[in-house]
């Protein structure tokens, strides 16, 4: 086999992988947001308990780190110091329990085409959270674009047909926690060197929204749960289910790590399109032509945002090469200065 085959089979092979990350993401986040849905629906296994779903599934979760960390030590754990965990895992682990609270809640009100419309602000959420946190810099061409995309979203929103003010209330309130959990990630921990992957960070912050779920919980839930009598717990239906979103939190790393972020924005695109045919196919959810134009301009929004944060971190790439090389080029010449001064100081030892 010559060079030039050897080198196609290899791309095409790395192809083939990119394009199996992907399907493997698409499928399981897929599966839990219509398996949520199912869930909670009162129209269909109408169990609507969103916090102790939330609940089952940290538990599950947690479970399964604490094995693969510290029994089958299979991954290792990150060396965090109490003060550290306290002052910047309980905060992230705190949004992050009420951002799944509040969009599992939001799937009993709301459709699961019009809940993906609305997730199409969360970039505008992410940058003006930025902002606000000094974490980025405040620009009028992308503060022009989380408009334009806002706009789109609107336009959805007014043309959904089974508008739910309260379930949108929550969809939003989701959006605007889970943004501000993404910012804190990066000025708790990335800032501090610290790195988790899906398990480490289950294993430290799902214990953590665990607790935080609990309390409103025994206020909210727990009476409802005591009192019903027809309720049962089905363990194939939780079991499956957490066992998707646990899957799913390796599939994100999976798919990050082996291609890239960018690539992940592309297939989450594909899998709302996905999900809004799927809505109205099969779950026979209603989807206006102002719903699919309204999410077509925030979906270009979304698109050019993406290009535009590629393009920066291109360009920080590039300028980290260059400084690098230009490093490494005055090394060389201080190396090559120092040799040529030590061989004419030797030839005057010897003269």
């Amino acid at each position: 086999m010559g060079k030039g085959s050897f080198i196609s089979d290899s791309v095409l092979k790395k192809i083939v992988l990119s394009y199996t990350y992907v399907a493997i993401w698409i499928f399981l986040s897929f599966t839990v947001i219509v398996y949520n849905k199912f869930i909670l629906d009162k129209k269909m296994y109408d169990w609507p308990f969103p916090i102790s779903l939330t609940m089952i599934h940290m538990s599950f979760c947690a479970s399964i780190a604490f094995l693969l960390i510290r029994v089958f030590k299979l991954v290792e754990p990150v060396s965090m110091s109490r003060d550290l965990y306290i002052s910047s895992v309980v905060p992230i682990g705190a949004l992050y329990s009420l951002s799944l609270w509040l969009s599992n809640s939001a799937y009993i009100y709301l459709s699961v085409s019009f809940i993906q419309m609305l997730k199409a602000l969360m970039p505008v959420a992410v940058y003006s959270i930025g902002v606000l946190l000094k974490k980025e810099g405040f620009k009028t061409e992308t503060m022009v674009n989380m408009l334009s995309i806002s706009f789109g979203v609107s336009i959805a929103a007014y043309g959904e047909a089974k508008f739910d003010v309260w379930g949108v209330a929550l969809q939003l309130g989701a959006v605007a926690f889970e943004a501000t959990r993404l910012v804190l990630i990066q000025i708790l921990l990335t800032s501090k060197g610290i790195s988790l992957n899906p398990i480490t960070s289950l294993y430290y912050v799902a214990p953590c929204c665990f607790v935080f779920l609990l309390v409103p919980w025994i206020f909210v839930e727990y009476p409802i749960l005591k009192s019903a009598s027809s309720l049962h717990f089905d363990y194939v239906i939780f079991g499956t289910n957490s066992l998707c979103a646990f899957a799913l939190n390796l599939a994100v790393f999976l798919l990050v790590g082996k291609t890239s972020a960018l690539t992940m924005n592309v297939a989450g695109v594909v899998k709302d399109w996905l999900l809004i045919a799927f809505s109205w196919s099969v779950i026979k959810d209603t989807v206006t032509p102002i719903n699919l134009f309204g999410y077509g301009l925030a979906f270009v929004g979304v698109g050019y945002y993406n290009h535009s944060k590629l393009k920066a971190l291109k360009a920080i790439e590039a300028q980290k090469k260059a400084t690098e090389a230009d490093e490494e080029t005055g090394k060389l010449l201080e190396k090559r200065e120092n040799d040529g001064l030590g061989r004419k100081n030797e030839s005057k030892d010897l003269n």
